[in-house]
């Protein structure tokens, strides 16, 4: 079985290597690789945490676990963490294993859409939680000029910034309205349960919703969601338990269009048609993405084998044994 810790993971990725690689997920997704319901689970502890998501496409399959474990912060370490596991498909066994905390936030941000979806001339973008990866990704497919961040603390928010600066991103802290008025793009990256205000919102504006991946988060309001043009990683995550699930009436009936990007990046769908609407994309996440980076950063591991190849088992379990 291969192996790539956190430390190493966390030294191969970048925001080309997600970007690129969560592209060609999300264009699996729309051409008929299958995602499986999420596992929504907890520790002993209610507080504490976690999902299990899985896919398959004709070529890999295999489950991303993330978990959420909020009293880390007290400890110093993350609170969100995640690891993959890839199956090798000719026995059944585990081919690979990628510890990807550090890799999960650079797979979000690459998958927010801005390429797709915001205007060719957006100058303005607006930020919070996980705002570092968002921007670093963001800022390789638009020149933003203004970069405005909202922080729950100061003090938070001056550490931020000065991590940005180091990466030659420079911003400045405001208000959630004040950079909503003024933002081209929005991403939002929270576990809010209460939307934003949707007066705050300009013709034009791009929003890449990241956040709502559980019954019960919402970070935009309906009355917004009803004016935009609708788009998501995979459609039937996102009404379920992704931030549509809000809306899933009115797209069930057919009151709201909601486009796969992935048909937005092959064609088959019509993303911006003109400069004032309001595009959102909700990414849910969904596992096919973690695959194709964790494939994506095995490949990059210099004469390594690569997954596909299959393996011999060293023993084996006796058949009848429960799965």
């Amino acid at each position: 079985m291969r192996f790539i810790s956190e430390a190493e993971s966390a030294a191969l990725i970048s925001e080309e290597l997600a970007f690129t690689a969560v592209r060609e997920a999300l264009i699996a997704a729309a051409e008929g690789a299958d995602s499986f319901p999420t596992v929504l689970g907890h520790g002993s502890d209610s507080e504490n945490r976690f999902t299990v998501k899985s896919a398959a496409s004709r070529k890999l399959a295999g489950v991303k676990i993330g978990s959420y474990w909020p009293g880390n912060a007290d400890r110093g370490i993350p609170r969100h963490n995640s690891i993959v596991l890839l199956f090798d498909q000719t026995i059944g066994r585990i081919a690979a294993t990628i510890e990807a905390g550090t890799v999960n936030a650079y797979r979000t941000a690459a998958a927010d859409a801005a390429d797709a979806l915001a205007r060719a001339d957006a100058g303005s973008l607006r930020d919070g939680t996980q705002a570092l990866y968002e921007c670093a990704v963001v800022s390789k497919v638009r020149p933003f000029d203004t970069i405005h961040v909202v922080a729950r603390s100061a003090e938070r928010g001056e550490r931020f910034l000065a991590e940005h600066s180091r990466k030659g991103l420079y911003g400045r802290l405001t208000t959630a309205r004040e950079a909503c008025l003024d933002a081209d793009v929005i991403v939002t990256a929270t576990t809010a349960r209460s939307p934003l205000d949707a007066d705050w919102i300009r013709p034009g504006t791009h929003i890449a919703s990241m956040g709502s991946d559980a019954h019960g988060k919402q970070e935009l309001p309906p009355t917004l969601l009803k004016k935009a043009r609708l788009f998501c990683d995979l459609p039937t995550q996102s009404v379920a338990n992704g931030e549509f699930q809000n809306i899933a009436d009115l797209v069930a009936d057919g009151t709201l269009r909601l486009d796969a990007l992935g048909d937005v990046l092959t064609g088959k769908a019509e993303g911006r048609r003109t400069p004032e609407d309001i595009t959102v994309f909700d990414s849910s996440g969904i596992a096919l993405q973690d695959l194709w980076v964790a494939t994506a950063l095995l490949n990059a591991v210099p004469n390594a084998p690569s997954v596909t190849d299959g393996m011999q088992p060293a023993n084996t379990t006796p058949d009848g044994a429960q799965a």
